[in-house]
């Protein structure tokens, strides 16, 4: 601080001569040239630049290298976040394409089981039906030789009561068919059903 008061009041030393030259000489053009005026500048410019270079540059240096620094730390830092970010993504669509075969595996495997168990199913059904017709075809079979044997006793015993009526009277044809009529009609409908 105490250099750049000293600095500053060498110019300003420096700088009011060339104040009372200016007072003194007659007004000239902005353009025209003044020797003593140039020297001055010139002087002040190097001093001005010495103590700029001195002070004031490092520090604007180290500044802007700090700048730079974390600039470059922070694209660094940046390419390492996408370069991890991209691995990432890389990984989940990997992890996203395998859950899609596997939900596509079992899907199909779900769809294969399925129609598995509706085959058998309808195999079981078609057994089951088979089954039971060929029960019902039995008991149809067994039914159907049961009355048949029902009738066949019930026509054996009528055969047996006609001939024995036949046989009391022991007459002529025309009188055997007229006994077997007769007794045919007196036979009752609960007779028959016995």
């Amino acid at each position: 601080m105490r250099n750049l008061l000293t600095v500053f009041t060498a110019s300003l030393a420096a700088a009011l001569p060339l104040a009372a030259q200016e007072a003194e000489a007659p007004k000239s053009g902005l353009l025209s040239p003044n020797g003593g005026l140039m020297v001055w500048t010139l002087v002040i410019f190097a001093l001005l630049l010495f103590i700029l270079s001195r002070y004031a540059y490092p520090k604007i240096l180290e500044a802007v290298e700090a700048r730079d620094k974390a600039l470059e730390d922070a694209l660094a830092a940046a390419k390492k976040d996408r370069d991890e970010a991209a691995a990432v993504l890389a990984e989940h669509k990997k992890q996203l394409d395998a859950a899609r075969d596997e939900a596509q595996k079992i899907i199909s495997n779900a769809r294969t089981d399925g129609e598995k168990v509706r085959a058998d199913v309808i195999e079981q059904a078609h057994k089951e039906q088979q089954q039971m017709l060929e029960r019902a075809r039995a008991e149809i079979v067994s039914e159907r030789d049961r009355a048949i044997a029902v009738l066949r006793r019930e026509t054996v015993e009528l055969a047996v009561r006609a001939a024995s009526k036949v046989i009391e009277r022991n007459l002529d044809v025309e009188a055997n068919r007229a006994v077997v009529e007769n007794f045919l009609a007196s036979i009752s409908p609960a007779d028959a059903k016995r």
